[in-house]
């Protein structure tokens, strides 16, 4: 009977083995070494301003140097007119640079959308600009604003305006100038980002409209801007950030002048460091402006409520 009771239990079911974690960890492991080369050079750089910010540090004068604590930021906020100056400038670019860009971006981009002959040959002209690089872009300007080469001499031929006359050292029309250098780069990205999102609104939403006697603005205003707002919340705050940051154009084509009219912050940064070899207060500076652009793309996107609502 023992034997027979033996016999008839069932076998017990095999231990399964513990799966391995490995498998779920190696697109962890395989990732690891580019995730960790991107916080090094990104790391590190902003906690060494952190760092700096709060030293005096300038090589040429080495007996200076030493913790500062927040001397370097008081002297910005309190005994610096330039620092206010240069922020100040920065704000009016930045708000110039953005709305004109995103005005004419949004004219070529509804324009390239419209079915016409030639019409590929129309969005590469549009798009071309974008693939010029910032310092080409400002050697094509400088050309193009050379008092004896450029557009002044030829104006000059036909009678407008005199012989020599140069707009990137004259302080009335210097501000113009760059603008227009950077708008002939800049609107092509929102042109891109724009008709890329037109693309993907249904034409049944205009065929209805239609049908409704809806007019051109109307479709314009309740169709294709509430599609496009998302797009043009972020163009526009990667754009504005952009443009905050913009050292490249105006260094080359007026090196912040003439007497400081066209220097931005960051310029100031750069000149700070590079010239006058204070890396400690430039570091203080760059610090300031990070916060600032923190801020504001904090507040832009809350008070756009990017993502927040349904096309």
């Amino acid at each position: 009977m023992a034997q027979a009771a033996a016999v008839a239990k069932p076998p017990a079911p095999p231990r399964r083995r513990r799966a391995s974690a490995t498998p779920r960890r190696l697109p962890y492991l395989l990732i690891a070494p580019a995730a960790l080369l991107m916080l090094g050079f990104i790391a590190y750089p902003v906690i060494s301003v952190f760092y700096y910010s709060l030293q005096n540090y300038n090589p040429t004068k080495p007996w200076r140097n030493g913790f500062a604590g927040l001397d370097n930021f008081t002297h910005a906020f309190t005994n610096d007119p330039q620092f206010w100056d240069t922020l100040t400038f920065s704000a009016k670019w930045v708000v110039v640079e953005v709305g004109l860009q995103l005005l004419f971006g949004l004219a070529l981009a509804l324009i390239v959308n419209q079915t016409f002959v030639g019409r590929s040959i129309g969005r590469a002209l549009v798009f071309s600009p974008w693939a010029v690089s910032g310092v080409l872009t400002s050697a094509i300007w400088v050309l193009l604003y050379n008092s004896q080469t450029g557009v002044t001499r030829y104006l000059a031929d036909m009678g407008i305006g005199q012989y020599g006359t140069s707009w990137l050292s004259d302080p009335s029309t210097v501000f113009s100038a760059a603008v227009v250098a950077d708008l002939w780069r800049g609107v092509p990205f929102f042109a891109i980002l724009i008709l890329a999102d037109l693309q993907s609104v249904s034409k049944d939403l205009y065929e209805a409209a239609e049908v409704d006697g809806a007019s051109r603005f109307q479709q314009f205003r309740n169709i294709t801007l509430p599609h496009l707002k998302d797009a043009i919340v972020l163009s526009t705050l990667l754009r504005a950030v952009w443009e905050f940051n913009n050292v490249d154009l105006l260094y080359t084509l007026t090196g912040g002048g003439p007497a400081g009219e066209t220097t931005t912050l960051p310029l100031y940064v750069a000149n700070t460091s590079v010239e006058a070899h204070n890396f400690g207060y430039a570091s203080a500076l760059t610090t300031v402006a990070f916060v600032i652009l923190l801020f504001f793309s904090i507040i832009y996107l809350r008070l756009s409520k990017f993502g927040g609502g349904d096309k």
